[in-house]
């Protein structure tokens, strides 16, 4: 028998275990969404924060499509905040890739960011930035701020122009090449079907970089064009460049391969370019805009097309020097070699005359398949062209380093003119194409990976080329996916 000082001894303990037992579930309780409710709590996020208004994400055939609309503030947010984790992923890789290449620290490229980018920029540009920032932190993301977007958004041109003016300016015994990237054309006239125009490009670069080239960017600013661009996650331009805008210019480009220049004064290539883009409606605005505080970063050919004219233009645009050619009536070519004489002889250090080197190799199949298909040009052989494997040095079929569809990780042989060695993990990443009928809709048709269909896969590779394992904490496989179409506005 219990006796009632025991008894109220045991009624309290009881009555202690419930409310520990409560008080616990009620922890759990709060402390289980915390954990697990991130997502939901971003989602939460999303239907309150009025920056978020009308921007939207989805994937499609491997790619990340992205709706951002509004203000510069608000374009940026979206951005930070929809591809948040797709951009800290970007982050890292960028960091690794611009650290060893260049010798430099990622504070060095913070400090070109901050000093000497940022004061050249824009303040519509500026204020997406700083979007771009305040969304990534509205997600969760810590690690990055306002000097890291910038030089992410700098990646094409600090590492591969300004490093190399620096260490001249310094003495430094360093010599980098800037990598070549992309093979394209335009033509019009005679040489398509229903003589309208017609554009396709591949990207190329590294894997490291290129399996994360995959955004579908549709953006609708409140000031200038509606622009509908394939592009990198965090970075407000094209960047490889290919896109549409609503005034129906349609823009391309490659790289100028052994280009040497800079102007620590000038205004950066990634601004200039997503301006040219949003604010052009001509050929000769979009060449205005370019030169406009040229900083010699990210030397290229542009390709361009003009739907409402039906005119083509390639813009070749050193430091120095700069050229464009125009015609309603003809085509355009391009796979990284300069063609003025004056961009060649002062600004590059290349050589027209090997054959054997990946420019000129594809610079010679670009002109065979124009010749070989004038008159009959159009998107479905533009995505042909793009996948084409016929080296002209050594006159067969065989994907390598001096295809249209770039595969140097298949290349004993390498592009020495861009230090990429022996077999490196690069070449053609995603193809687009295009013609005046679709850019009147403002669609056009992509596919991820290589055009050709092909997949690249990290361990066989690694396995096989060891010297690349510092590339091991970020690269990935390549899965090609199918072509597909995309338009301004599209949803899920």
């Amino acid at each position: 028998m219990i006796g009632p000082g025991k008894k109220h001894s045991v009624l309290a303990g009881a009555l202690t275990a419930v409310a520990g037992f409560v008080l616990l579930f009620a922890l759990v309780r709060v402390a289980r969404p915390k954990a697990a409710s991130a997502a939901g709590t971003r989602k939460a996020a999303h239907k309150l924060d009025p920056r978020l208004k009308g921007a939207y994400r989805f994937d499609k055939a491997g790619w990340i499509y992205v709706h951002l609309q509004g203000s510069p503030s608000d374009i940026g947010f979206q951005h930070g905040y929809l591809l948040a984790p797709e951009i800290e992923d970007a982050f890292q890789a960028i960091k690794l890739n611009d650290t060893h290449g260049s010798g430099k620290s990622w504070e060095f490229f913070r400090q070109a960011a901050r000093n000497m980018l940022w004061p050249k920029i824009d303040s519509e540009y500026q204020h997406e930035l700083e979007g771009i920032v305040a969304g990534l932190k509205a997600h969760g993301v810590e690690n990055m701020d306002l000097d890291d977007v910038v030089a992410l958004n700098a990646f094409e041109e600090l590492p591969d122009y300004y490093v190399p003016w620096y260490d001249a300016q310094h003495k430094v015994a360093e010599n980098i090449k800037p990598s070549g990237h992309c093979s394209a054309f335009v033509a019009t006239g005679d040489w398509t079907r229903n003589h309208q125009i017609v554009m396709a490009h591949n990207a190329w670069t590294s894997y490291l970089e290129g399996e994360r080239w995959r955004i579908i960017f549709d953006i609708e600013p409140t000031h200038g064009y509606r622009i509908l661009m394939d592009g990198f996650p965090g970075v407000i331009t094209s960047d490889d460049d290919f896109g549409v805008n609503s005034a129906g210019l349609m823009i391309t480009e490659t790289t100028i391969t052994g280009f040497k220049g800079w102007n620590p004064n000038g205004i950066p290539e990634f601004e200039r370019s997503r301006k040219a883009m949003q604010y052009a409606s001509s050929i000769d605005q979009y060449v205005r805009i370019m030169l406009d505080g040229n900083n010699g970063g990210y030397a290229n050919d542009w390709l361009l097309g003009d739907r409402k004219t039906g005119e083509i233009a390639r813009f070749e645009e050193g430091l120095k020097h700069w050229r464009v050619w125009r015609t309603k009536n003809g085509y355009y070519v391009s796979s990284n070699f300069p063609s003025d004489p004056l961009v060649m002889k002062d600004e590059t250090d290349f050589n027209p005359n090997d054959l054997s080197s990946s420019p000129n190799a594809r610079h010679i199949r670009w002109k065979q398949l124009m010749k070989q298909y004038k008159g009959r040009i159009d998107v479905m052989l533009a995505e042909k062209f793009l996948a084409d494997h016929y080296d002209t040095y050594l006159k067969k079929f065989r994907p390598d380093a001096r295809t249209l569809d770039g595969h140097v990780d298949l290349s004993a042989h390498g592009v020495a003119s861009w230090d990429w060695g022996p077999y490196f993990p690069g070449g053609a990443i995603q193809g687009k194409a295009i013609d005046s009928q679709m850019a009147k809709g403002m669609t056009f048709y992509a596919r991820r990976g290589h055009p050709d269909g092909m997949n690249f896969y990290v361990k066989p590779f690694l396995r096989a080329h060891p010297q690349y394992d510092w590339q091991a904490p970020v690269l990935r496989n390549m899965i090609a996916g199918p072509w597909t179409l995309f338009r301004a506005g599209e949803r899920d």
